[in-house]
């Protein structure tokens, strides 16, 4: 008797997106943020201990990949765009942590633009929305966003949620006291598609990513 061969069963595929991105003013400028990278290199961390295919794209930060993940180093928006596009159609899972800047400079100068009065007037140019993009073009089977707010923290979350086409949204707000991309510890709302809401006080980020990846895994698409 002739056994059938045994089937593999592959692993889930997941792109994390983590880090802040630069945009280039001169050859020694730019506009970026505070963002560490660390939120997304911990969700990335603990995905590929859950057994999933894991890519990491991330913006320049000072950490060490999670060993096992599948590495991207990008700079720049439109890098991370095509990046996370690239990877888009071999995965299941987008999650995207990273701080995305929403301008860079209407156009790079090629030497080092020199002071020349008391004000300088630099131009901006909208950065692509690769989220929203990304859920037209081929959405995964979860697509989870995050909302870094200062005000109205469920109704600008909600709305964005909506107008984006997300699964779910991680929302997080600027505390005097606190910085989310600093502190290790934050307060953190998650909202599905559904309407429903959750709200974490003072959780560590390794344990929103713990929460994150179960409510990814047990989302009912």
């Amino acid at each position: 008797m002739i056994k059938p061969a045994s089937v593999k069963k592959r692993k889930p595929a997941i792109i994390i997106t983590a880090g802040p991105t630069r945009e280039k003013i001169d050859p020694v400028r730019f506009i970026s943020n505070y963002s560490t990278g660390f939120f997304g290199y911990e969700i990335a961390k603990q995905a590929f201990a859950r057994g999933f295919r894991t890519t990491l794209i991330s913006g320049p930060t000072h950490l060490k990949p999670p060993s096992g993940v599948k590495f991207i180093a990008v700079e720049s928006a439109l890098d991370m765009r095509r990046a996370v596009l690239n990877e888009l159609r071999r995965t299941d899972y987008l999650i995207m942590a990273a701080a995305v800047s929403d301008w860079r400079p209407a156009a790079f100068a090629k030497n080092k633009i020199k002071k020349n009065g008391p004000v300088f007037t630099l131009k901006l140019r909208t950065n692509p929305d690769i989220v929203a993009e990304a859920v037209k073009i081929k959405k995964p089977a979860m697509v989870v966003g995050f909302s870094l707010e200062t005000e109205s923290l469920a109704h600008n979350a909600s709305e964005k949620l909506k107008e984006k086409g997300l699964d779910i949204i991680v929302a997080n707000r600027i505390l005097p006291a606190a910085s989310p991309f600093g502190d290790n510890i934050n307060d953190i709302m998650i909202i599905d598609r559904f309407g429903n809401k959750h709200l974490y006080h003072r959780k560590s980020k390794q344990t929103m990513a713990k929460i994150i990846l179960d409510k990814v895994l047990r989302f009912n698409i």
